[in-house]
């Protein structure tokens, strides 16, 4: 279980493309099992300029999984077992703005959480919990992806909310021209619930969305297409391992418990009373809210 401050432990969330990262020391993969159900795949750990990463590929080895199908839960669980303390997220989506080429990078602020069909919370029954999600990404995260961005000649707008839709089909050109409406910049089908329970796991947290494709909202392209999107894919992947291993560098040297709070997310969100806690599901915390539960469950 991760304890927040020193060393800092980077775990890799590699959406559609990127599947594994390069370049690592001393790999291994590794079965890291959750009383959450199975996640995604093995955890691949390794280090990288003497920092600790652990990479999960969201989809599993080949794309196994689809968005609906995803245990989110069991990735962060796992993640947070073997001490991750910061998750960079990397996640392919559809561009919702003209300005927002495909192949430019979002490190995205903000969430609309539209998926329906997925176990959004570690709590429940027995162990309530309310964490915050105004500002559901880190920002001294997002400070070091800019900053490696520019390091290794990564196109990267900072700022910018994610709609994230269930899936697994894309969306109608009624739906795209809603969610332009909304403001929303780009749309995707995988950092919901995974940006919550992140932080009800108090991991700091942050995406970088890399355009495949414009949604179909835009007229003078086609409608999304598997192959189309591969394509760009195939180029954002290798710049995404780009920007990891700079950012990992920088990461290294962070030295202090995060001062946006990520670190901290559940010290006010408990609410039920200790004598009415279910001690089953306190026990599947233990990773996840065992530093505030302790004794008390």
């Amino acid at each position: 279980m991760s304890v927040p401050g020193v060393p800092p432990v980077v775990g890799i969330i590699g959406g559609s493309g990127v599947y594994d990262i390069d370049g690592l020391e001393n790999v291994r993969w590794e079965s890291v099992e959750s009383p959450f159900g199975e996640p995604s795949d093995d955890l691949m750990f390794g280090a990288l300029g003497g920092q600790q990463l652990v990479f999960l590929p969201r989809h599993g080895r080949g794309h196994r999984l689809a968005p609906s199908e995803l245990n989110f839960r069991a990735n962060i669980d796992a993640l947070k077992r073997v001490g991750v303390t910061e998750i960079i997220s990397l996640s392919a989506v559809g561009s919702l703005r003209e300005e927002l080429v495909p192949g430019v990078f979002v490190l995205v602020d903000q969430f609309i959480d539209r998926t329906f069909a997925r176990d959004k919370s570690f709590f429940g029954n027995g162990m309530v919990a309310h964490v915050s999600m105004a500002d559901p990404v880190c920002g001294r995260l997002g400070d070091a992806l800019m900053a490696a961005a520019g390091d290794v000649g990564v196109e990267m707008v900072r700022g910018g909310t994610y709609l994230v839709m269930e899936g697994p089909q894309f969306s109608s050109r009624a739906e795209s021209a809603l969610y332009r409406s909304w403001g929303c910049s780009v749309i995707g089908m995988t950092n919901m619930p995974e940006a919550k329970l992140a932080r009800e796991a108090e991991i700091c947290y942050a995406t970088v969305a890399m355009v495949t494709d414009y949604d179909c909202w835009h007229d003078d392209d086609d409608a999304v297409t598997v192959d189309k999107v591969i394509a760009v894919l195939l180029a954002n992947a290798g710049r995404a391992k780009e920007l990891v291993a700079a950012a990992a560098e920088k990461l290294a040297r962070r030295g202090e418990i995060c001062g946006a709070g990520c670190q901290r997310a559940l010290d006010n969100a408990l609410i039920t009373a200790p004598g009415s806690r279910d001690g089953a599901l306190c026990d599947r915390l233990d990773a996840v809210a065992g530093r505030v539960l302790g004794s008390s469950r």
